[in-house]
């Protein structure tokens, strides 16, 4: 598996990046991750990987984007969740970026 270094120590990831193990992740390493997809985050993107860290401690699944966008909807409001918000904060995915970001893994269904 590959490693990644981030603030001193390292951290395995899967052949796409994503993190092998969810304990590892913590803000350095979001910040890392992002800048790998190449997203400057904000606290609106903050909000989106929150909200799926929450979502996975709960159902112990990391959404589709069309989950996704249903329960932030209902959450955060149909201002927020709506494919055209998320894709502005995540380009080439939402629920893929966000998840990669948010230390998950990736969403059943994302190829």
């Amino acid at each position: 598996m590959p490693m990644v270094e981030v603030a001193g120590k390292t951290f395995e990831v899967d052949e796409e990046g994503y993190l092998t193990n969810l304990a590892d992740w913590n803000m350095d390493v979001a910040g890392y991750l992002a800048a790998e997809e190449k997203v400057e985050m904000t606290d609106s993107h903050w909000e989106v990987v929150n909200f799926l860290r929450e979502y996975y401690d709960e159902y112990q699944i990391a959404p589709a984007v069309r989950v996704l966008t249903k329960a932030i909807a209902k959450k955060l409001g149909a201002d927020k969740g709506n494919n055209k918000y998320l894709y502005e904060l995540f380009p080439y995915g939402p629920a893929k970026q966000a998840c990669k970001i948010a230390g998950l893994p990736k969403p059943t269904g994302c190829i």
